[in-house]
């Protein structure tokens, strides 16, 4: 049955929207994709270019140079550390949101999302202005033998701060949508609260964990502004990849700069396409269950 009046029938109006909505969808379509090419294909395909401008043989040599392994090197040492700390944390944080009141709960839980507000630059003036040299605890630290700003330990700091929410609010609805009767009826049978965590929660969790975890370890790859200021940046120490294109670009080294670039993109990219396959994975299984 036609959903138009029957007065409306064979006007000019009705006659034209039959007639321009298939050319609407496809001129949505249209601008979208241009949209995209515009934004993100166009950019990407000159980075490629310009990292294989002198063929493969000159891009392994750009991205396997002492100065850009080593800054490779501790990106990826300190992107597993700070995901392994955050998956462990996060479900821990995720936990207590949950399943349990405490005063200022509201407060806690809008201060998780703060380093998503705040600029990674002003996190790194945060952490310099805790733990610098000439702070308290900076200087009690320094007193001890144990540096942390322009040292590996500062660019961890920094990196734990701006990925701290992504597991958090990865677990939390998952946690959400779990009854509570169940854990409750697993401590009825004589379970232990970690047994029952480990039994009845995590297997639960784990898909939202694993994806909180890996959008953390993808987000912590190409972290630049904390980083540029706790770091201290020297060369086969504290050089992160991302600091490390930023000083190829200002040396006017485009191709080094693009090489080390296309590889962080396709770490990246890689794991952006894992977590999408594992929330639809994990969206099919919930349809079917």
């Amino acid at each position: 049955m036609s959903s138009v009046p029957a007065n409306l029938k064979g006007s000019p109006a009705v006659a034209s929207r039959r007639v321009m909505l298939p050319w609407g969808r496809w001129g949505l379509r249209l601008t979208a994709f241009l949209y995209l090419g515009f934004m993100v294909a166009l950019p990407l395909a000159t980075i490629i270019r310009n990292g294989f401008a002198d063929g493969f043989t000159a891009f392994w040599a750009d991205i396997t140079n002492p100065t850009a392994f080593s800054a490779l090197k501790l990106t990826l040492m300190t992107s597993v550390l700070i995901t392994v700390i955050n998956a462990v944390m996060g479900t821990l944080t995720a936990y207590v949101l949950v399943r349990f009141h405490f005063p200022a709960k509201g407060l806690f839980n809008a201060l998780i999302d703060m380093p998503f507000a705040i600029p990674t630059l002003v996190t790194g003036v945060m952490l310099v202005a805790l733990y610098g040299p000439q702070r308290a605890v900076g200087g009690w630290l320094n007193a001890h033998d144990i540096k942390v700003i322009f040292a590996t330990p500062g660019i961890v700091l920094a990196l734990l701060v701006i990925t701290y929410p992504f597991v958090i609010r990865a677990v939390q609805p998952v946690l959400m949508e779990i009854e509570k009767g169940q854990e409750e009826a697993a401590y009825t049978i004589g379970a232990s609260k970690w047994t029952t965590f480990r039994k009845v929660v995590l297997p639960t969790i784990t898909p939202a964990l694993l994806t909180g975890g890996l959008l953390c370890f993808a987000r912590a790859l190409g972290e630049f502004g904390s980083v540029v200021v706790v770091a201290g940046n020297i060369p086969g120490v504290t050089l992160t990849a991302p600091v490390y294109v930023f000083g190829q670009i200002e040396s006017q080294n485009q191709r080094g700069a693009s090489a080390m670039s296309i590889l962080l993109l396709a770490l990246s990219f890689t794991l952006i396409l894992t977590v999408e396959w594992m929330q639809n994975r994990n969206g099919k299984s919930n349809v079917s269950s």
